[in-house]
């Protein structure tokens, strides 16, 4: 099994992946995320054991299903 932080890492690599793709910015995702600004640079850095209910409001703003960003 893959460590905690290894983990965190890919969740965030995709995360930054899928906002790319849908062209918008760190701010704009958090906005219709409704998280702070902040909170995207450090999902997508793996630095935030995200919780289950955040990773739902990620998926959501970025028209993604939650399976594509694990």
């Amino acid at each position: 099994m893959k460590d905690k932080e290894t983990i965190l890492k890919i969740f965030g690599k995709n995360v930054q992946l899928c906002r790319e793709k849908a062209g918008i910015s760190q701010e704009k995702l958090a906005e219709l995320a409704d998280v702070h600004r902040t909170y995207i640079g450090t999902v997508e850095r793996g630095e935030t054991n995200i919780t289950l209910y955040n990773i739902y409001k990620l998926a959501q703003a970025l028209n993604v299903n939650i399976k594509e960003l694990l």
